[in-house]
C-alpha cells in the first residue's frame, strides 16, 4: 500500500510541474508573439480550455485505468474467495488428517479428519504440539532426520506410527511441507497424513494367503519352495556340515473319507493329521502343505537314521485312532524320504526324487516308508516312456486280449473264458501287466484300452459261436476309471450291436473298491447295465470293505474269490473259513462264485467240495492269445470232478433263487 502512495504522490507532482510550466511558457509567448491585447486574451481563454480538457481526458483515463485495476482485484479476491471456500471445504470434509503449526510447532489448526483417526478433540490439541502423538516406537534419530529434511528440503515424507487418544497404535503415511513467506521466513509447518492400519492389514492377510494354507495353517507350496531353495543353498556352501532330508507325507486313501464321511470331517482328520505332524517337528524342520493330504517335512542336518525314526515316529502317531465327531476313524500314511545336497542339487530334483520314493512306499503296500535311490529315478523314467509307448500302442494295435478259460468245477468243462488285456511289444516282445497296466491306471490310458479289449472279447466270442462253439460267456474286466464315466451302459450296447454278441453273453467284471469309490452313483450305474442284460460280477471280493446290505443291493450275478484266498487251500485255517463263508454267503444272496488263482489240485478238489461253481487258474490253463487255444471237453488237471458230477444234483449245491443267470 506505501508503494502505491508513493507512486501516486510522485505522479500528482509531476502533473503539478507540467500544468504550471504549461500556464507560464503559454503565457510569455504568447505576450511576445502578440502585441494585440484581444489577441492574447483569445488565445489564453483557447489556452485555458485546452488545458480543462487535456485534464478532463488525462482524469477520464486515469480513472478508466483505476476501474479496470479494480474490477481486475475485484474478480481476483473473488477467486481467491472461491479458493479460500474450496480449500476450507476440502480441509473439513477431506478423510486425511491436516494439521497446521506455526513455526514453534504449536497446533494452530486441524480438521475434523484428525480427531476420527487420533480420537482427540480440537480443544485438546490446539497449542500442544505433534508429540502428543507419539507412539515411542521411534529413537531421536528417526526425528532428527525428519527436521533436517524438512529443514533442507522444506519437505518430508514416509511412514510413521503414532498413538491414539485410547492407546492403540497405528500406521500413517505422512507428508510435511514447511511453508515460508515472502521473506523467505518459516512461518508454519502443514502436515498431512492418512491412517494406513487397515492397508498394511491387508497386505499382510494378502500375504499370508499367498504364502499359507488356510485351513492347516501351514506354509503352502510357493512358501515351501522358498524356504526349501534357501536351506539347500545354505547346505551347499562349505560352512555345511552335513544334509538335510524331506519327508513327503501323503495319506492312505483319503479320498475314501472324503466321499465316505464328507469333505467337513476329511478336512477335520487333516487338522488333526497336521496337529500329529507338529508334535513330531522340532527345531531345524519346516512343515508344509503342498497339495490336498500331502504333506512335507523339511529337516535340516539330517541322516538317514534320523529320517528313519522321524518317519517311524509318525507313522506310529497316525496309528493310533483318530476320533472325530465322536467316530473313530483309523488312517495310514505313506512316506517317501529323499536327502540334499547329495541326491539333489535344486528343489525341483528334489522334490522329485522325494516323489518317486513315496510312490515306492505306496507299491510296498502303504503305512510305510521308503528312501529314494537312483534306480526309482530309472523307474521313473521307465514310467515317463512307458506311457509314451503305452499310447502309440493303442494307436497301432498293439494290446490285444489273451483268453484264460474258465471251467465248471463240477464238469471240468470250459463254460466260458476270461479276457485278459496283453502288449505285444514288436521290439520287448511281450510286457507283463505288472508293468503297464498301473502306468495305464496312472496316465488314464486305462479305460481305453479297457473299451479296446471289451471290443476284441465281444468280437471274439461271437466269432466262437458262429463256429459252434460251445461257449456259455466271455468275462471282462472294467477299470474304475470307465466304470465311473455315466456313459459306460452307452459305449457296452454299441459295442454289443457293432459286434453282434448277445447281451447276457458278456459278463463285466468290477472290482469291489471301484463299487465303493461312489457307492450310490456305482448302484446307478449297475441298474444300467443290468437293464442291458449283460451279467455282472464283483472282482477281487473280499479284499474291499463294502457292507453285506450294500452287497445285497448291488444286485450282481456272480462273486470272484480273489486268489490269496484260494493261494492257501485247503491246509490255511483262515483262508479255509474265509472261502466257506464267502461261498455259503453269496449262495444264499443266489449268487454264482468264481474262484480264480487254482493252481493245485487240492485247492479245486476242496473248492468243489464246498460247492464252488466255477474255477479258473493256472492250473487249467494261462491266458493265450485267441489262436492257440486247445478245445477240450474237460479239464487236464483231475481232482475229482467226474466223481461230483455223478452225484444228484441236489446234493452237489442248494437250491438257488431265480435271480442266477443260467450260464
Amino acid at each position: 500500500m506505501k508503494k502505491i502512495h508513493t507512486k501516486l504522490l510522485v505522479l500528482c507532482l509531476v502533473y503539478c510541474v507540467l500544468a504550471l510550466l504549461w500556464v507560464f511558457s503559454t503565457d510569455l509567448l504568447l505576450q511576445r508573439l502578440l502585441k494585440n491585447a484581444f489577441d492574447i486574451h483569445t488565445l489564453q481563454v483557447i489556452g485555458s480550455c485546452t488545458s480543462v480538457l487535456f485534464t478532463a481526458l488525462l482524469l477520464y483515463v486515469v480513472g478508466r485505468c483505476h476501474a479496470s485495476r479494480m474490477e481486475h482485484q475485484r474478480k481476483a479476491r473473488s477467486l481467491q474467495e472461491i479458493y479460500l471456500r474450496n480449500a476450507a471445504a476440502i480441509f473439513e470434509s477431506t478423510l486425511e488428517g491436516v494439521i497446521v503449526t506455526d513455526a514453534e510447532r504449536h497446533i494452530t489448526h486441524i480438521n475434523p479428519a484428525l480427531g476420527h483417526i487420533t480420537g482427540y478433540a480440537e480443544s485438546e490439541v490446539l497449542g500442544r504440539t505433534p508429540s502428543l502423538f507419539s507412539s515411542g516406537l521411534h529413537n531421536s534419530d528417526f526425528y532428527q532426520d525428519m527436521w533436517h529434511a524438512l529443514s533442507e528440503r522444506r519437505f518430508w515424507s514416509g511412514e510413521i506410527w503414532n498413538r491414539r487418544k485410547s492407546g492403540e497404535l497405528y500406521a500413517q503415511w505422512q507428508t510435511i511441507r514447511a511453508v515460508y513467506d515472502d521473506n523467505d521466513r518459516l512461518t508454519h509447518y502443514i502436515g498431512v497424513f492418512s491412517d494406513v492400519t487397515l492397508l498394511k492389514r491387508s497386505r499382510e492377510d494378502l500375504a499370508y494367503l499367498t504364502h499359507y494354507d488356510q485351513l492347516l495353517d501351514l506354509p503352502n507350496r510357493l512358501l515351501f519352495l522358498e524356504l526349501a531353495k534357501q536351506q539347500l543353498e545354505r547346505s551347499l556352501t562349505m560352512d555345511s556340515k552335513a544334509g538335510g532330508a524331506l519327508l513327503l507325507i501323503d495319506l492312505d486313501h483319503f479320498k475314501n473319507i472324503n466321499e465316505s464321511l464328507g469333505h467337513n470331517t476329511g478336512d477335520a482328520l487333516l487338522k488333526e493329521f497336521a496337529a500329529r505332524l507338529h508334535r513330531c517337528q522340532s527345531n531345524g524342520m519346516v512343515l508344509a502343505r503342498l497339495d490336498g493330504d500331502e504333506l512335507a517335512l523339511l529337516v535340516e542336518q539330517c541322516s538317514a537314521e534320523r529320517a528313519a525314526a522321524l518317519a517311524q515316529r509318525i507313522l506310529a502317531d497316525l496309528n493310533q485312532v483318530f476320533i472325530l465327531q465322536e467316530q473313530e476313524l483309523f488312517i495310514s500314511a505313506s512316506i517317501g524320504i529323499a536327502f540334499y545336497p547329495y541326491d539333489a542339487q535344486n528343489i525341483e530334483q528334489l522334490l522329485r526324487n522325494a516323489d518317486s520314493a513315496l510312490f515306492k512306499a505306496k507299491a510296498n503296500g502303504r503305512s510305510t516308508y521308503a528312501f529314494y535311490s537312483q534306480e526309482l529315478t530309472s523307474q521313473a523314467c521307465e514310467r515317463v516312456q512307458l506311457a509314451t509307448s503305452l499310447r502309440q500302442a493303442l494307436e497301432q494295435q498293439q494290446l490285444v486280449p489273451y483268453y484264460q478259460p474258465i471251467h465248471d468245477l463240477k464238469s471240468g468243462e470250459i463254460v466260458g473264458f476270461e479276457a485278459l488285456a496283453r502288449w505285444q511289444h514288436p521290439e520287448q516282445g511281450l510286457i507283463s501287466p505288472a508293468r503297464f497296466i498301473p502306468v495305464a491306471e496312472e496316465t488314464g490310458l486305462i479305460a481305453a484300452i479297457d473299451r479296446r479289449i471289451l471290443e476284441q472279447a465281444c468280437r471274439q466270442t461271437q466269432a466262437w459261436l458262429n463256429e459252434g462253439r460251445n461257449l456259455c460267456f466271455i468275462s471282462v474286466n472294467i477299470s474304475s476309471r470307465l466304470f465311473h464315466r455315466g456313459e459306460l451302459d452307452i459305449q457296452v450296447a454299441k459295442i454289443l450291436a457293432r459286434t453282434g454278441l448277445p447281451a447276457h453273453r458278456l459278463i463285466l467284471e468290477i472290482t469291489e473298491s471301484a463299487v465303493m469309490e461312489d457307492a450310490e452313483g456305482a448302484m446307478i450305474q449297475l441298474d444300467r447295465l443290468r437293464k442291458l442284460g449283460v451279467s455282472l460280477a464283483i472282482d477281487d471280493f473280499g479284499t474291499g470293505y463294502s457292507s453285506l446290505q450294500r452287497l445285497k443291493r448291488m444286485n450282481v450275478h456272480k462273486l470272484k474269490l480273489d486268489q490269496g484266498f484260494v493261494k492257501g487251500l485247503p491246509h490255511d485255517a483262515g483262508n479255509v473259513a474265509i472261502t466257506r463263508s464267502v461261498i455259503t454267503l453269496a449262495h444264499n444272496l443266489g449268487l454264482r462264485v468264481v474262484a480264480e488263482g487254482i493252481e493245485l489240485p487240492e485247492q479245486a478238489a476242496f473248492l468243489l467240495e464246498h460247492h464252488c461253481d466255477l474255477g479258473q487258474g493256472y492250473g487249467f490253463g494261462r491266458p493265450q492269445p485267441a489262436v492257440n487255444i486247445v478245445w477240450q471237453s474237460t479239464a487236464s488237471m483231475q481232482y475229482g470232478q467226474s466223481a461230483m458230477a455223478a452225484r444228484p444234483a441236489v446234493d452237489r449245491l442248494p437250491k438257488r433263487s431265480a435271480q442266477v443267470h443260467t450260464q
